[in-house]
């Protein structure tokens, strides 16, 4: 039993030294880690960080929008299944979940009947970057009594008010805008011997000596856009020189698209910010006009420009008409921003704008691209 006494005497003795052991092995490895300077943690880009902050927005709005509870039965306060079904089977703009509010008003209609009156809407949700629209499943609305006399020559005398839905502009009539403001482009029959003809100042680059620089350089012009193009004039000069010319527009306050299609044109509804839905190199020019000015940011300016790139042919143009900014960027921001394109100046000049007072200018240029590109 003295024997048993001991042996397990010996036992407790050794189990507590190997605990002190051990004590002791892992007090000096703490040590020793203290005493090391943790690595520095990789810094996360800031673009990254505003990415996160945007997705976790976006999510709270949709909750807020879309809440866990399921006996509420609101219909203000849950996203349509419509826009659930359709970001899964279609394409929806990644911009359009930055503005849930906006997108549950437009995604409230009924399917299968007239879709809502929202032109106001939709405008306000492209030029947001939500493009294209996700609503698919209503029936556009049509003039009550539209008239089947369409004009051929794309400089009718007048264009029919009974083809349009006047409901949500200001005026009720193409008369009416004319008189607001005769130069918009709603009176094509202005516009039949004078726009794009003539040369009045350095500034202008009248169609028949464009087509004569194209043909001297052996670069045919046959198919065009004309980004921001409005109501379509530049598009009707060239129908009459038995060229295609799509035109980009947006319905800001007016039916551009509308007296742009009465007039035998194609009007393209998408904004500066959205890809040229044009393929790759099959343009002979691309046309800015006055939409494209330094109101842009700079950032956007230069997608587009590096998109009208992408759909110009080796040789083909591109005519900013009218570029507006002051001098000063034009030297030091615009100027070596459009230089970027490595393109030959076939035209450059500027004139002063009229009763400036600081130092605003415009631009004429046409440029055109290389072969060897």
């Amino acid at each position: 039993m003295g024997f048993t006494m001991g042996l397990n005497l010996l036992l407790l003795l050794a189990m507590v030294a190997t605990n002190i052991l051990s004590l002791y092995h892992l007090s000096s490895t703490t040590l020793q880690s203290s005493s090391t300077k943790p690595p520095t943690p990789p810094q996360v880009p800031d673009h990254l960080i505003r990415q996160l902050q945007t997705i976790r927005a976006t999510i709270n709005h949709l909750t807020r929008h879309n809440p866990s509870n399921p006996t509420s039965t609101s219909s203000s306060s849950t996203i349509p299944d419509d826009l659930l079904l359709h970001s899964r089977l279609s394409p929806i703009g990644s911009s359009c979940h930055n503005h849930p509010d906006l997108l549950h008003r437009y995604m409230s209609y009924t399917p299968f009947s007239l879709c809502p009156h929202d032109t106001d809407l939709q405008e306000t949700l492209i030029l947001h970057g939500c493009q294209p629209l996700p609503r698919r499943r209503c029936f556009s609305r049509t003039p009550p009594k539209p008239s089947s006399a369409l004009p051929l020559n794309p400089y009718p005398s007048s264009l029919p008010d009974s083809n349009l839905i006047w409901t949500h502009y200001d005026c009720k009539s193409f008369s009416c805008l004319n008189h607001q403001n005769p130069l918009l482009g709603f009176d094509p029959s202005r516009e039949s011997t004078s726009s794009f003809m003539y040369i009045r100042s350095e500034l202008d680059l009248p169609v028949p000596q464009l087509l004569k620089i194209a043909k001297a350089a052996t670069s045919l012009i046959r198919i065009g856009l004309d980004i921001g193009g409005a109501t379509g004039s530049f598009a009707a000069r060239m129908k009459l020189y038995n060229i295609t010319v799509l035109t980009t527009t947006m319905n800001l306050g007016a039916p551009y698209s509308e007296a742009a299609a009465l007039r035998g044109l194609v009007p393209l509804h998408v904004p500066l910010q959205q890809r040229l839905p044009v393929f790759d190199g099959v343009l002979d020019l691309v046309r800015c006009g006055h939409a494209v000015n330094r109101w842009i940011p700079v950032t956007m300016m230069e997608f587009l420009f590096f998109d009208v790139d992408r759909v110009l042919r080796a040789g083909g143009y591109l005519w900013l008409d009218r570029f507006f900014s002051k001098r000063s960027d034009l030297d030091k921001v615009y100027g070596p921003l459009i230089g970027k394109l490595g393109y030959k100046k076939v035209k450059w000049d500027m004139a002063d704008k009229p009763n400036s007072k600081n130092g605003e200018v415009y631009l004429t240029a046409l440029l055109q691209k290389p072969v060897s590109k």
